[in-house]
């Protein structure tokens, strides 16, 4: 053994390592963007004996593609930099040992196998071909991947925090990619990061309703010469949350009329869907509830029917609420008129009819006639008929009329007119004068409401009035002269009374 070969292997035994030989290394295979550049990260090793001759001034480092045995396959020599093949530059130091190189302007016939080859002073010229670096171009830049916290799984519940992440490894550009979020509605987001050739960017905010099947998309931009390269990811957010926005429809509307059928669906957005809808009535101060069930149907609806319903939408998170007045509409009913002031009207007083009806809408108009021999007569309009001064003509039977929409009832009452007798008058049968030993009889009459009289009978004697009897009829079945004379009829009802008189002739044969 040399004394050479004794020293190292000396030096094996001591610090681990062998006498250098030639060797390099290189990533086995690179994803180079068209349009873009290429970073071929590369270190190598010389024997020990030509470490003089690589010198900073002196090493050159040279690129074959797809071999490196022809000269024809030589792409790239550092010396000649810009009138390479293909365009690039060695960012590392040669004389350290280090021989990364950056290519510029990636087309797609830049994909193959690249051999790398040092030279410097000296005899140092060696090619490293039994390793290689495989560049693979391609057309579109690698997705990013769009992640939740490793904690939470893509179904969150309203009002936690929620955290989205991007990450995406970086090829070679100039300017950097950049990562940008697309979604609805706006969220502010975290500067982005990058860790060595990792570049991220995270998206912090509290989840809402809002947030539920919203798709986030993360998209990395590579801005090249020629045009802008992308490519995105994605993540769909589902959110569960309690009922919210619940309304109530009414078909065919809220306002129906009488008879007709009705029904009411509730809706409400919630995640996990509605569990259960409950149909409340509300009764005076309570709510009464119905039934379950997203409809409340009514088959034939009438006024008890009319109020406020209410819907509760719940879900296993909570509740929500939402009312509607159904409105059931109807053509007036129960018509009824009121005299005041009550019972029968004297003569010369003041009278009020008032006209009142059950009717939904209410009522449009109130007419008045009044019942003429065989037919109506229109009065006026309006829910109240007054008599300031009423005279006997204005008796009789007033009719009002209420209307609206869908149709119209009505409603009678008869105004009586009361007065004292009026028009009294005495008849004589036989007309004329009396024979004496003939039969005569005096009728009384007279014009009274109430018609239920006491007449009263009475003769002029001298000075004095002498009752004779009561009764309409006052009869003489023989007359004598003694019965010649004046004869009063005095009719009365409770109002009053009037009178009236007849000279009874009584001749002698």
């Amino acid at each position: 053994m040399s004394v050479a070969e004794k020293v190292c292997v000396f030096v094996f035994l001591l610090q681990g390592v062998c006498c250098r030989d030639f060797s390099i290394s290189l990533p086995e295979k690179i994803e180079a963007l068209s349009g873009s550049c290429v970073i071929i990260k590369c270190t190598f090793e010389i024997e020990d004996k030509y470490d003089k001759d690589l010198t900073e001034s002196a090493a050159i480092g040279l690129w074959f593609k797809d071999g490196s045995k022809n000269p024809d396959h030589l792409v790239f020599n550092s010396m000649y930099s810009q009138n390479s093949i293909i365009k690039g530059n060695i960012t590392g130091s040669l004389h350290e040992k280090d021989c990364t190189t950056i290519f510029y302007d990636v087309r797609s016939n830049y994909g193959g196998k690249y051999y790398f080859k040092i030279e410097g002073k000296g005899g140092l010229k060696w090619t490293y071909d039994k390793k290689h670096a495989l560049i693979e171009v391609i057309e579109s830049p690698p997705k990013p991947t769009v992640k939740l916290n490793e904690d939470q799984d893509q179904e969150v519940l309203e009002g936690s925090s929620v955290s989205l992440r991007c990450s995406a490894e970086t090829l070679c550009s100039s300017p950097p990619p950049t990562l940008t979020w697309s979604f609805t509605p706006r969220i502010p987001l975290s500067e982005s990061s990058r860790q060595q050739e990792l570049l991220i960017s995270d998206l912090n905010f509290t989840a809402t309703h809002r947030h539920h099947r919203v798709t986030f998309t993360c998209t990395i931009t590579y801005q090249l010469q020629d045009k802008n390269k992308t490519a995105q990811d994605n993540i769909t957010l589902h959110v569960q949350y309690p009922p919210k926005n619940t309304s109530v429809s009414v078909l065919p509307s809220a306002s129906v009329l009488e008879g007709s059928s009705v029904t009411l669906t509730c809706s409400s957005d919630a995640n996990p869907a509605v569990m259960n809808y409950t149909w409340s009535r509300k009764s005076e101060r309570e709510l009464k509830q119905l039934q379950t069930g997203d409809n409340l149907t009514f088959d034939r609806t009438d006024p008890t029917q009319r109020g406020w319903y209410h819907c509760k939408a719940q879900n296993k998170h909570g509740y929500n609420e939402s009312s509607v007045m159904l409105d059931i509409q109807y053509p007036p009913k129960n018509t009824s008129v009121s005299v005041l002031p009550s019972g029968s009207v004297l003569e010369g007083s003041s009278v009020t009819l008032t006209c009142r009806s059950d009717a939904n809408p209410a009522v449009m108009n109130y007419t008045w006639s009044r019942k003429s021999e065989r037919e109506l007569k229109q009065l006026q309009t309006g829910d109240t008929l007054t008599f300031n001064r009423t005279d006997p003509t204005q008796r009789g039977w007033y009719i009002c009329k209420a209307q609206n929409k869908h149709g119209y009832n009505e409603s009678s009452v008869m105004l009586d007119i009361q007065y004292p007798p009026k028009n009294t008058s005495v008849s004589v049968l036989p007309s004329g004068s009396v024979l004496e030993g003939s039969s005569v009889t005096l009728t009384c009459r007279s014009d009274a409401n109430p018609a239920e009289l006491n007449y009263t009978w009475s003769r002029k004697s001298e000075r004095e009035l002498k009752q004779l009897q009561t009764g309409p009829t006052l009869t003489f079945n023989r007359t004598d002269p003694t019965q010649r004379g004046w004869y009063i009829c005095k009719a009365q009802n409770k109002h009053g009374y009037n009178e009236s008189s007849v000279m009874l002739d009584i001749q002698c044969e």
